[in-house]
């Protein structure tokens, strides 16, 4: 198998004559989010949608935390 000269990772038998640059560039530009869970993380996570359901409830969260402690905050300034 030999490489080719300009890129050491691409071996000569790949082809693509038939490609299209850009293809998915617009589709890229719009926004992807790729994250890598760790293996025992994602074993708790059967797909995309308990992983969303579970990030949203968690978002849920971390929002009344902040309200409530912009609430403690105004609390503390009125004294």
């Amino acid at each position: 198998m030999k490489r080719m000269k300009n890129d050491p990772d691409m071996l000569e038998e790949y082809d693509f004559s038939g490609g299209v640059k850009g293809k998915y560039a617009k589709r890229f530009a719009e926004g992807t989010n790729v994250v890598v869970i760790e293996p025992d993380i994602a074993a708790y996570f059967p797909d995309h949608d308990s992983v969303n359901a579970a990030l949203r409830g968690l978002a849920a969260i971390i929002e009344l935390q902040r309200k409530a402690g912009q609430g403690s905050k105004k609390c503390l300034h009125q004294r």
